[in-house]
């Protein structure tokens, strides 16, 4: 056989692999998105004598695996469900709040273990890789632990609740914020700082007017993805929530008496929230790709290193 032709047949071949491993990965979540439009059962609507279809209780919808026909009313459903709407205002909330104190905490830990010696960096590096590495299940237990502990050596530290939900996420999401960053930081090299001392000027102002502006898009992005993974988290917030529900604990909570429309809804409005703020930051890492330029000692960005860009 031809070499151009082997390697055409090889082509397609890891071409119909990817495609079938996409559909393995994505095709439950684009079933789960298309039946957010699905209507209720032909019995159903033949038994219902009201005008909206959606306003049919949940236990009489009928067979909903099967598909019955389009309506988006199912997410005006959701979005006015009284316990939902509270929920999603608490984590959106909790992910804004966490997401800013994590990159401010990771800007400032990737700006010192750049210059730190390595005899103090590596133990530090190695705690904070530990937080994104340990399974999710065993840093909720020990933040439980930790959690109810507390209060009884600090009279003034909060109850179980929304702020120790924040506590846990900013836990996560400055070792994350600090890998984005640090990773662009140590990537840009530091050619132009040292030429603005050259050229007079002091330490905050070299900071101000070189370094942050070209840090300023992994941080955008460590905000981003912070933001992400604090908003869709139910491990960390299920163990550590008292009496407050975030979004995730309630849809949970929904499906373990019957996956319903307005369920399926809500969970592709997370999912595309999801999509957004990804895809957002993908575009930001992107525009952070700077070829190297002559003597600059700047390699492809944060983006690439991190494969997102």
């Amino acid at each position: 056989m031809p070499r151009p032709r082997r390697i055409l047949t090889a082509k397609r071949g890891f071409t119909l692999w990817a495609m079938a491993v996409f559909a393995f990965l994505y095709l439950p979540i684009a079933v789960m998105a298309l039946f957010a439009f699905n209507k209720p059962s032909p019995a159903a609507l033949a038994d219902f004598h009201g005008s909206n279809v959606c306003d049919i209780p949940p236990s009489q919808l009928g067979n909903l695996t099967v598909w019955n026909g389009f309506t988006t009313c199912w997410f005006k459903v959701g979005l006015h469900d009284p316990t939902y709407i509270p929920a999603i205002e608490t984590s959106a909330k909790i992910a804004a709040s966490a997401a800013i104190v994590s990159t401010l905490l990771g800007l400032g830990a990737a700006l010192a273990l750049a210059r730190m010696h390595k005899v103090v960096r590596v133990p530090f590096d190695a705690l904070v890789y530990m937080t994104l590495v340990v399974p999710e299940i065993v840093i909720a237990v020990a933040s439980l632990i930790f959690f109810v502990q507390l209060p009884h050596y600090v009279s003034f530290f909060p109850p179980l609740g929304a702020w120790t939900i924040f506590f846990g996420q900013v836990v996560f999401g400055a070792s994350l914020a600090m890998l984005i960053i640090r990773a662009r930081f140590v990537g840009m090299g530091d050619t132009l700082e040292e030429a603005g001392y050259d050229l007079g000027s002091g330490r905050f102002s070299t900071f101000r007017q070189v370094t942050l502006p070209r840090l300023f898009p992994a941080i955008i992005a460590a905000t981003l993805l912070s933001f992400t993974f604090s908003f869709d988290d139910y491990v960390l917030p299920a163990f550590t929530n008292g009496t407050t529900n975030t979004w995730p604990i309630v849809l949970y909570s929904a499906v373990r008496f019957g996956i319903t429309p307005a369920v399926n809804a809500l969970a592709t409005l997370m999912l595309a929230v999801t999509i957004v703020v990804i895809a957002a930051t993908g575009l930001v890492l992107r525009r952070a790709r700077t070829p190297a330029g002559v003597g600059s000692g700047e390699s492809d960005g944060v983006g690439a290193q991190l494969g997102l860009g």
